[in-house]
């Protein structure tokens, strides 16, 4: 089923529309059509696919595991100490010291949860 112009212009050429889900809007539209297809058990591998559809439980499995690798960029306040001793572990033990952190917080969160 051809996707509609939510604003009433002409279809979009393939690499306008492939720049426009590339946007922050886009990725949004398409997170809500999954979850939408999830929903409905009306999800399948692509268009024309003679691929059974897949189980919503195993959808949801799968989404759960590809967030486990899936990262976000933050903005966090560290002291400048804690910053210094991560800078430090992580030339002892060459790798960046942004790696030190996210496993320290890794490690923090596996604890206390």
């Amino acid at each position: 089923m051809p996707r509609k112009s939510t604003d009433g212009t002409k279809v979009m050429a393939k690499a306008e529309e492939a720049d426009w889900y590339a946007t922050p809007q886009g990725r949004l539209q398409t997170q809500r059509e999954f979850a939408r297809a999830l929903k409905d058990g009306t999800l399948i591998r692509s268009t024309g696919s003679k691929i059974a559809k897949t189980a919503p439980n195993v959808l949801e499995r799968l989404m759960e595991e590809a967030k486990q690798s899936a990262t976000r960029s933050i903005s966090i306040r560290v002291p400048i100490a804690d910053l210094e001793q991560a800078q430090r572990i992580a030339q002892r033990t060459g790798v960046g010291y942004q790696t030190v952190l996210k496993q320290a917080i890794k490690d923090g969160l596996r604890r206390t949860g």
